[in-house]
């Protein structure tokens, strides 16, 4: 049986935990050990975390299989101050993908988007994270390339994505 729920300050132990089993088998062939280790603990450390879901407003979801936590999402509504929803993470386990469970997962965040009037949502994407191409398959396009530099050297080499809401009505 699948659930998601959506998780609160509590939950911030289990989402880390997540992130340290995901991140180094899904980006091991793309960045290296070192810029994993630096962004886990830029991202993931239980300070960041918290301020993503209090100060940040960002949500998250947790998406179960078996009462086990299998993945999560967040996102922010309203982003840079336009009706965007941004997708600033979606993960799910490397031994449940093919299951669906990333695809549920993004189709409750598009429900709550469209709740909040959001007219898109857009998200990044490393240019060689074979989640492009299930980006694609759920209607995301290419909308832009971006550098970003998130210090000591080390930088985000992104595509831009962008699915319009209504294409879920």
């Amino acid at each position: 049986m699948t659930q998601i729920f959506e998780a609160t300050d509590k939950d911030i132990v289990v989402i880390k935990k997540l992130a340290y089993q995901i991140w180094p088998q899904v980006y091991h062939t793309i960045i290296s050990e070192s810029q994993i280790s630096y962004m886990l603990d830029l991202f993931y450390s239980e300070s960041a975390l918290l301020e993503n879901i209090t100060k940040n407003k960002h949500q998250f979801y947790i998406i179960e299989t078996d009462g086990q936590p299998a993945g999560f999402a967040s996102f922010e509504h309203n982003y840079l101050q336009e009706k965007v929803t941004r997708l600033h993470k979606l993960y799910v386990l490397p031994e449940v993908h093919g299951r669906g469970l990333g695809k549920q997962l993004l189709l409750a965040v598009i429900k709550e988007t469209k709740l909040q009037v959001s007219e898109a949502i857009s998200l990044n994407v490393n240019k060689f994270n074979p989640a492009i191409d299930f980006y694609k398959k759920l209607g995301f396009e290419i909308v832009g390339e971006e550098k970003l530099p998130i210090g000591k050297d080390f930088y985000m080499d992104d595509f831009m994505m962008k699915l319009p809401t209504k294409i879920y009505r």
